[in-house]
C-alpha cells in the first residue's frame, strides 16, 4: 500500500507541474530559514555550557547608586572574592579576570604582535574553569609570576609547532619588555564562550593598588557548592557590605548606616549572574565580549516560526484550491468502496511525502545561504552543526509535522466529498470561496507586514543613531592605536603628525567617546567631608590641551585647558555633573576626591560616551598624561597618501611595534553592530516571507483565473474590458491584504515600542511607518495576482467557452 501511495503521490506532483513547484518552493524555503534560525537561536542558547560546572559557577554583578549616577557593572572589588570564600562555607572557589590593560604587544622575531584577548587571572581560575590541557600542568601554571597560559592557536603562532611549555613570550611594557613563562598550553576556548582568551597571564603582575573595597575592576566569578540557592546566598551580601564596605565608606563619608546612604537615594548592591545567563541577559557595562540579548532570540524564533506556518499555508492553500481536480478521483474510488481514513492516509502520506522533498531541497538551499547568513548574522556556523542530536532531532521530525499540518485539512476536506454530488457535478461547481483560504491569506499578509514595519522601525533607529547630535564629531578623526608603546616619544609622534599637510589637531588620551576605549570611574564630592548628599560617581577622563579642540567638543560655560594657566588641578565637567555641582553656576566651584582639590574651570556640552541605550551619565576632565591613543583630526582630500606618511613615521620609532589605526566613526558604527545585525536580519526575513507570501498568493491567482475561465470568456463576448476583468480578478486579494493591514498595525505598533525601550534616545514611531508597510505589501500583492489576471483577461474568449 505504502507503494501505492508513493507512486500516485510521484504521478500528482509531476501532473501538476507548476503547483508542485510552487508547493515544495514554498515550503523548502520557510524549512530552511527555520534551520538557520535554529542554528542561530541553538548558538545563542548554548553559550557557556561545555564547562562542567557551569550550572554552579556565578558571576558578582555590582549596580551602584550615587549622587544621581546610575551604574550597572561586571565587575567587583579585588578582595571581594576572597572575603566571601573566607566568610561563607557555600563558596567552594573563586577566580577573578582583571582585563583593564586591554591588548597586549607580544614580540615574535623582531616585531610586535598586537593580542587583544588577553587577560589576568588567579591560580584558582582552572579550579573554577575546566579546559582540555594540550599540555602542562593547570592547577600550578599560574601560582608564580610572570607565567602565562596560552591556548593551541597561540602556541602554533609563536612557537611554530614545538612544545611552548617552558619557552618564554616577550610582552611590551612602558620600560621595555617583559618575559613571561608559558606554564601550560590549552584547547581554544570554544567560540560560544562569553570570554572568549587566548592568554591567560598571571593575576601576580597586575599594577594594582589591592585592598580598595570601594573600587570596582575586577571579574570575579564564584564556585558554589552542590545544592547552594544562588538566590537565597544573594541575601549574604548586605550583611558583606555592612562588615567590609561600610567601614571603608566611612572613612571618607560622614554617614551612619547604609540605610542613611539609601535615605538619600543612594544604594550598593551585589547580585549573581549564573555563568550560563551571562551572554543573553547581561545588560551590564565592562562585560569582556560583547553579549547577545534573549529578545532577539525570542525575535528570531518567532519570525521563523511565522515564515514555517506562513510556508504551510501556501499548501493548505494550493492542496484546497486544487482539489476540485482530483474530486473525480475521489468519487470514483469512494464508489468503489474505498474507506475515507484509507483516503485521509494517502492525502497524509502525499503532504508529508512534499514536505520531505522540501526538507531535501531545505538542507540544499540552507548549506549554498550559510556563508551569506553567517556573515550577516556575525556566526560561524557549519554544515556538521546540522548533524547535532537535536538539530537531527529537527530535521527528521519537522517534515513530520509541516507534512501532518500542512495536509490534515486538504486530506479531511478532499476525503469529505459525497461521492454521488462529485460524478454528477461539474468540478468547478465543487470549488466554493474558502474562509479559511481567505484567513491564511490574512495571516500570511498580516505576517509579512509586521516584518515590513520591523524592518522599517530598525533601520530608522540605526540612521537616527549614525545622524544625531553627538556631542562631539566623529567624521574624519583618525585613531593610531598602542601609542602607549612609544613611551616617551608619544609627544615627539604627535607633533610629526601635525605637521604633516591634511591634520588640523592632534591629541593624546586613553579616553575616547566610544565604548572601545579606557574607562575610570571615580568618587568626588562637593565638600572637603563627602556624606550622602555632595557625593557623586563619574567617569575620570585624562586628557591633553588639544583633545576637546580635535574630538569637535563644544565648551559651553566657561574654558577649556590651556597652556596658559597652571591648570594641574582643574577640572572640566559635563552638563550632567554641572546640574549635580550647580546648575545655576557650577564655574570655579570645588570638587575634592582622594585628598586631593579640583577647580570646575569648564563645561562641555553633554556628549555620548556610551551606547544612546544609555543616557549620558556624569563625566570629568582632568589634565594628565594619558598615551593609549593618538587621534588626529584630518581633512586630507589623499588619506591614502596621509596614512601612508603616518605609518612610515611610526615605524621609525616603534622599534617594532605594528601599526595600527582606525576611524573614529568605525568605532562608533561598531558599537551598534548588533542592532545593524538585526536590521539586516530582519530586512532578509521580511524579503523572504514576502516572497513565499507572494509564492501562495501566486498560485491562487493562477488557480482561480483558472477556475473562472468561462465567467471571464462570457463577460468578455458580453462586451467587458481587460481592464474590468483584472480589477475582478484583483478586487478579492486587495481586500485581504486591507484587512491584513489592520490586523498587523496594531501588533507592529506594540512590538517595535517594546524594542524601543531599550534606547534612552529613540525615534517616534509615525503613523507614516504603517501606511508605508501596508502599501509595500498592497502594491506586491497587486502585481503578484495582475500577473495572472492580465493572461487570463487577454486570454481567447473562444477558446474557453469551447473547451466548456
Amino acid at each position: 500500500m505504502i507503494k501505492n501511495y508513493f507512486k500516485i503521490a510521484w504521478r500528482n506532483l509531476w501532473k501538476n507541474k507548476t503547483f508542485s513547484f510552487i508547493n515544495i518552493l514554498g515550503l523548502a524555503s520557510g524549512l530552511a530559514c527555520f534551520l538557520l534560525i535554529a542554528l542561530f537561536v541553538m548558538d545563542e542558547l548554548s553559550y557557556d555550557r561545555f564547562y562542567k560546572k557551569a550550572d554552579r559557577i556565578y558571576r558578582v554583578n555590582s549596580d551602584i547608586v550615587f549622587g544621581g549616577a546610575v551604574l550597572h557593572f561586571t565587575t567587583t572589588p579585588d578582595m571581594m572574592g576572597q572575603l566571601l570564600q573566607k566568610d561563607y562555607p557555600q563558596v567552594e572557589d573563586y577566580a577573578r579576570l582583571y582585563t583593564n590593560e586591554g591588548s597586549q604587544m607580544v614580540k615574535k622575531g623582531n616585531e610586535f604582535i598586537t593580542e587583544e584577548n588577553a587577560a589576568f587571572a588567579d591560580s584558582t581560575f582552572f579550579n573554577v574553569f575546566d579546559f582540555a590541557v594540550v599540555e602542562g600542568e593547570l592547577k600550578t601554571a599560574l601560582h608564580e609570576p610572570n607565567t602565562i597560559v596560552i591556548n593551541e592557536t597561540t602556541a602554533k603562532k609563536y612557537f611554530s609547532g614545538q612544545s611552548a611549555v617552558g619557552k618564554t613570550l616577550e610582552f611590551k611594557t612602558d620600560g621595555g619588555t617583559a618575559p613571561y613563562k608559558v606554564t601550560a598550553v590549552i584547547r581554544d576556548i570554544p567560540r560560544n564562550s562569553h570570554m572568549n582568551l587566548s592568554m591567560l597571564m598571571s593575576m601576580k603582575n597586575v599594577d594594582y593598588n589591592w585592598g580598595q573595597i570601594t573600587s570596582h575592576n575586577f571579574h570575579t566569578y564564584l564556585l558554589l557548592k552542590e545544592g547552594t540557592d544562588h538566590k537565597v546566598f544573594e541575601k549574604n551580601f548586605t550583611a558583606y557590605i555592612n562588615k567590609y564596605v561600610l567601614p571603608s565608606i566611612q572613612a571618607n563619608m560622614n554617614v551612619s548606616s547604609m540605610s542613611e546612604l539609601e535615605k538619600q537615594g543612594n544604594s550598593l548592591k551585589y547580585s549573581l549572574m549564573p555563568l550560563t545567563s551571562i551572554h543573553l541577559y547581561s545588560d551590564y557595562n565592562h562585560e569582556i565580549t560583547p553579549p547577545g540579548s534573549i529578545k532577539y532570540v525570542y525575535i528570531f524564533a518567532a519570525v521563523a516560526l511565522f515564515i514555517l506556518l506562513i510556508a504551510c499555508m501556501n499548501f493548505i492553500n494550493l492542496s484546497t484550491a486544487k482539489s476540485a481536480r482530483r474530486a473525480k478521483e475521489v468519487g470514483i474510488r469512494k464508489t468503489l468502496g474505498t474507506e475515507r481514513k484509507t483516503l485521509i492516509a494517502q492525502f497524509l502520506f502525499e503532504s508529508g511525502f512534499t514536505a520531505f522533498l522540501a526538507m531535501l531541497i531545505a538542507i540544499i538551499i540552507a548549506w549554498l545561504v550559510m556563508p551569506l547568513f553567517n556573515s550577516v548574522s556575525g556566526k560561524e556556523i557549519v554544515m556538521m552543526d546540522l548533524l547535532t542530536g537535536r538539530m537531527l532531532a529537527i530535521i527528521l521530525l519537522l517534515p513530520l509535522v509541516a507534512g501532518l499540518l500542512a495536509g490534515s485539512y486538504p486530506a479531511i476536506y478532499l476525503s469529505s466529498f459525497n461521492p454521488v454530488a462529485v460524478l454528477k457535478s461539474s468540478s468547478g461547481a465543487l470549488v466554493k470561496k474558502s474562509s479559511l483560504r481567505s484567513a491564511l491569506v490574512v495571516f500570511q499578509f498580516a505576517s509579512s507586514i509586521l516584518l515590513i514595519t520591523g524592518t522599517l522601525v530598525v533601520y530608522r533607529q540605526l540612521n537616527y543613531i549614525q545622524n544625531a547630535k553627538l556631542g562631539f564629531n566623529k567624521d574624519q578623526v583618525l585613531v593610531i592605536n598602542s601609542v602607549y608603546a612609544l613611551g616617551n616619544n608619544a609627544s615627539v609622534f604627535k607633533d610629526a603628525v601635525l605637521g604633516m599637510s591634511g591634520v588640523s589637531s592632534g591629541t593624546l588620551s586613553s579616553y575616547l567617546p566610544v565604548s572601545s576605549s579606557s574607562r575610570s570611574d571615580n568618587t568626588y564630592s562637593k565638600e572637603a567631608v563627602m556624606n550622602a548628599k555632595n557625593g557623586i560617581d563619574m567617569q575620570t577622563w585624562n586628557i591633553d590641551h588639544d583633545y576637546i579642540k580635535t574630538m569637535g567638543m563644544e565648551i559651553i560655560r566657561g574654558r577649556g585647558f590651556s597652556k596658559a594657566f597652571a591648570d594641574s588641578n582643574a577640572m572640566i565637567v559635563n552638563e550632567t555633573t554641572a546640574k549635580f555641582i550647580d546648575e545655576k553656576d557650577p564655574i570655579g566651584k570645588k570638587m575634592y576626591a582622594g585628598g586631593n582639590q579640583y577647580t570646575v574651570i569648564g563645561v562641555v556640552k553633554n556628549f555620548h560616551f556610551e551606547s544612546m541605550k544609555h543616557q549620558v551619565g556624569p563625566l570629568c576632565m582632568l589634565l594628565r598624561n594619558s598615551t593609549g591613543y593618538a587621534a588626529f583630526k584630518v581633512n586630507a582630500a589623499n588619506v591614502t597618501g596621509l596614512l601612508t606618511q603616518v605609518e612610515n613615521k611610526w615605524k621609525t620609532m616603534s622599534a617594532g611595534v605594528p601599526f595600527s589605526y582606525r576611524f573614529l566613526d568605525d568605532s562608533f558604527t561598531e558599537m551598534y553592530h548588533d542592532e545593524q545585525r538585526i536590521g539586516k536580519l530582519a530586512l532578509s526575513f521580511s524579503i523572504l516571507a514576502i516572497l513565499i507570501a507572494c509564492l501562495g498568493l501566486f498560485g491562487l491567482a493562477a488557480f482561480t483565473a483558472e477556475q473562472r475561465t468561462k465567467e471571464i470568456g462570457i463577460r468578455k463576448v458580453l462586451g467587458a474590458s481587460a481592464a474590468s476583468v483584472i480589477n475582478m480578478l484583483n478586487k478579492e486579494f486587495i481586500k485581504l491584504v486591507l484587512i491584513s493591514s489592520v490586523i498587523a498595525i496594531p501588533l507592529a505598533w506594540w512590538a517595535m515600542n517594546k524594542w524601543l525601550e531599550d534606547f534612552a534616545y529613540r525615534v517616534e514611531i509615525g503613523w507614516w511607518v504603517f501606511v508605508v508597510a501596508g502599501i509595500i505589501a498592497l502594491l506586491i500583492a497587486v502585481l503578484t495576482v495582475s500577473s495572472q489576471a492580465i493572461k487570463a483577461a487577454f486570454a481567447n474568449p473562444v477558446k474557453s467557452l469551447r473547451s466548456e
